[in-house]
């Protein structure tokens, strides 16, 4: 079955759109554990639904190919010490 280009362009929608809510319901949930079990007052949900939606942002920009996602070869030589660094 062949799709036309507007379809293509819902499903996308439909997927950058759902992973930045996701992200932030996913922050506010966890604010309102920390806040209830720590009693820690509002500042739980309000840094954590901060996070949330930073983390959402930049899960939006990754998928849609403006920010470069992490190599994993950077993160291999984060304990390794090269020679070079030695002098």
């Amino acid at each position: 079955m062949k799709r036309c280009r507007t379809c293509k362009g819902y499903q996308v929608a439909i997927k950058l759109s759902s992973e930045f809510v996701a992200a932030i319901i996913v922050g506010a949930l966890l604010g309102y554990l920390l806040d209830h079990f720590a009693g820690t007052g509002p500042w739980g949900m309000i840094v954590l639904l901060l996070l949330g939606f930073c983390a959402g942002v930049l899960n939006v920009l990754r998928s849609a190919g403006m920010v470069a996602a992490p190599h994993p070869a950077d993160q291999l030589g984060k304990g390794i010490k090269n020679k070079s660094d030695d002098a």
